[in-house]
């Protein structure tokens, strides 16, 4: 049997077609698209200006279960999808987000795909890309130093200095940043203070800029962003400290999708990052409604499984960007569901069918939840080689029994030809009419209730609980006009309670909520569950010790 190669080498022997060339499939000339090389480009403002108001294709998420480390492949069943559609003669635009630096050198690997479903150009995708994340860093820093200038030179807003809720960011992972004390050294360097850093995904700026919908939209959520409060707790805005202006214009070019290829050469918008355990899970509106303007079919993924990505996805994005999606495809693999009953790794490519058929009940929680939405769901069994006939039956049986399909997916292996089925069924789908989307709970809901009616309907908590401290923060929240906001729960993504460890589908657990922020640039409060980090850390052996050149110039051990 031959040697599978890897990731990395099936992208670096892509055939690749010219920037342009993709652009013009789907109707972009050559005068809006502003090149980075020759194999990607960004979108200019005006073309996105110009489409507003026209016909939209029709909306695909691609969701998945519980991530577990046998693998699940939620980014390669999208791009698959994209292809398998384009295939079958509908023209098909892929939406997913940029990749983070931090999980690339720690543990969680690229975000392009994977096997003969990715992304090109792949090593860029997972590095610098066209400088994006960059720029946000850089827009949310020269916050944090204004913050911190503005006290310096006396103070003209009164913040007070043990109240100042802006932390810093990087794209990295490094816990030894999470709690800092900032201006020590005496009076030159101003006044000490806690403050502390999160990953750049976790960043207001990253959710702003993946919900904004034009340049004067995100200057006012920019401005809209509180910073720190007064001693008599009246917030103080970026825009009382005059940052908004110049915080855009370092967005200026971030603001614009990028475009890029699959390697079957069909179009993909990869733009915005948020992470969804801990933040909103979604690429970006301007993005995906640009794509929809362009394309009979859309396929876009949220982040982690259905109880996050999907459920932030339904109640934040599709909620402030009016998007009714049209189908829902919830990604699977045999491996995961022997994990989720109880098959240790090094075992799973042993046959075990009641393995299977136990972890299947993490599978219908997943099937069950996106129905609450109203939206129609078809499950994609990712396929891997060492997965057996009665395992897959065992599968398709089960979800046959919750009202809904399976369909084998071969998309890693063949390309687009290996997902043809899937790409029929959600075609059937969506042209039936059959979605009612709505989300999960009422704008009017008290920003507590929301939180709890997420615990109970999504997670099958018995109830969210939290101190006197946060439900009385969240009561003045609502006291100041922003109780319609929805919520955005940071969470372990491995399970549906706050223990990473359990598996399956519990049933009846609390969920502590240890803190709560305000997004109010963004447009959402951010309920902290767990014990849940804003700042991941490097594992024992990050995956950084095996990426290096080779003699040849080329990068090895990236994916």
């Amino acid at each position: 049997m031959a040697e599978l190669k890897s990731d990395i080498q099936i992208a670096r022997a892509a055939d690749k077609k010219q920037i342009q060339e993709i652009g013009a499939k789907i109707g972009i000339p050559t005068e809006h698209l502003l090149p980075y090389g020759h194999d990607k480009a960004k979108v200019s403002a005006e073309f996105i200006k110009e489409k507003r108001g026209g016909k939209d294709g029709k909306l695909i998420l691609v969701t998945a279960i519980n991530p577990t480390p046998a693998g699940e492949g939620k980014t390669t069943t999208t791009v698959g999808l994209g292809d398998g559609l384009n295939r079958i003669g509908k023209k098909a635009i892929v939406c997913i987000r940029e990749a983070s630096l931090g999980p690339n050198f720690g543990i969680k690997g690229g975000a392009a795909g994977g096997g003969y479903a990715q992304v090109v150009p792949m090593e860029d995708m997972n590095l610098h890309f066209t400088g994006d994340f960059h720029a946000i860093t850089t827009a949310h820093n020269l916050l944090s130093a204004l913050i911190d200038n503005h006290i310096y030179w006396g103070n003209e807003q009164n913040i007070d200095t043990r109240r100042v809720a802006w932390r810093r960011v990087m794209d990295m992972n490094d816990r030894a940043l999470r709690e800092i004390i900032c201006s020590l050294g005496g009076v030159a360097n101003g006044y000490p203070r806690e403050a502390g850093f999160d990953i750049t995904v976790a960043s207001e700026v990253m959710a702003i800029l993946c919900l904004a919908t034009d340049l004067k939209d995100l200057e006012k959520r920019l401005g809209d962003i509180i910073i720190a409060y007064r001693r008599d707790k009246s917030p103080v805005y970026a825009r009382d400290i005059k940052a908004d202006g110049a915080m855009t214009v370092l967005l200026k070019d971030a603001m614009q999708p990028n475009l890029v290829q699959t390697l079957e050469n069909n179009p993909a918008f990869v733009h915005g990052g948020p992470f969804a355990n801990i933040a909103h899970g979604c690429n970006s509106v301007v993005a995906t409604t640009t794509a929809l303007k362009l394309a009979d079919y859309v396929v876009t993924e949220a982040g982690f499984g259905a109880d996050l990505g999907a459920e932030k996805f339904f109640d934040i994005k599709c909620r402030k960007a009016g998007l009714k999606p049209a189908a829902a495809v919830i990604v699977a693999t045999v491996r995961a569901m022997k994990m989720n009953g109880g098959v240790k790794k090094e075992d799973l490519g042993k046959e075990n069918v009641e393995a299977v058929k136990k972890g299947c009940a993490n599978l219908g929680r997943h099937i069950e939840n996106v129905k609450q939405f109203g939206v129609p769901a078809v499950v994609a069994i990712n396929h891997f080689t060492t997965d057996t006939e009665a395992e897959i039956q065992a599968m398709k049986d089960f979800v046959a029994a919750q009202g809904a399909e399976a369909i084998l997916c071969k998309h890693w292996a063949k390309g687009s030809e290996g997902i043809e089925e899937l790409a029929h069924k959600v075609v059937q789908i969506a042209e039936s009419g059959a979605s009612q989307f709505s989300p999960l709970y009422p704008d009017d809901m008290k920003l507590f209730d929301k939180i709890d009616t997420i615990v109970k309907r999504i997670y099958r908590g018995s109830e969210a609980i939290a101190d006197k401290a946060v439900r009385d923060q969240l009561k003045a929240w609502e006291d100041a006009g922003y109780g319609n906001l929805p919520v955005c729960m940071a969470k372990t993504q491995y399970s549906f309670s706050t223990d990473p460890g359990l598996r399956g589908a519990p049933t009846g657990h609390v969920v502590p909520v240890r803190e709560v922020r305000l997004s109010a640039g963004a447009g959402f409060v951010v309920a902290i569950c767990g014990e849940i980090m804003t700042m991941p850390g490097l594992p024992k052996v990050p995956s950084s010790e095996k990426i290096f050149l080779n003699d040849a110039g080329y990068i090895e051990g990236l994916f």
